[in-house]
């Protein structure tokens, strides 16, 4: 792989993008994949540690991406429309950096050309998470290193 030098996402609009673009997009952190906890008083986010029982733990992706909503009906397919809220996706997720019109981190591949720069950073879940099948209560997994 190697670094994008069109810069697509810095001219291109999330609704107009190709679907290889906006695949690129994805860094692969995988943080999307961890199960959430919402306070409901005041709205606020909390991640933690356990991954959806369909992320694979190693390669930090869907087991199967074509078929996860089905499978997991909670899972969000992330579109144009759903991204004017984005307040739930971590805060380096390119999805997000895009609707809000800000720039990528310096280690996301679209930059380096290199998927491996994500895990360097310490962007990535891998080797932090459990699958939710070996869980217990999400309250005992919160974790405040997504972000």
């Amino acid at each position: 792989m190697s670094a994008t030098t069109d810069r697509f996402w810095e001219t291109t609009a999330l609704a107009n993008m190709t679907p290889g673009q906006w695949e690129s997009l994805c860094d692969g952190c995988a943080k999307c994949c961890l199960e959430k906890l919402e306070d409901l008083d005041t709205g606020r986010i909390h991640y933690t540690n356990v991954a959806c029982k369909l992320l694979d733990l190693d390669t930090c992706r869907c087991g199967d991406y074509a078929d996860r909503a089905r499978i997991i009906p909670s899972c969000i397919t992330l579109t144009p429309a759903v991204l004017e809220q984005p307040r739930w996706l971590p805060a380096t997720c390119a999805y997000r950096l895009v609707a809000e019109n800000r720039p990528l981190p310096a280690w996301h591949p679209l930059l380096t050309g290199d998927p491996g720069t994500v895990q360097r950073a310490g962007a990535s879940v891998h080797g932090r998470v459990i699958s939710e099948k070996d869980a217990g209560p999400l309250i005992h997994h919160l974790v405040d290193w997504v972000e």
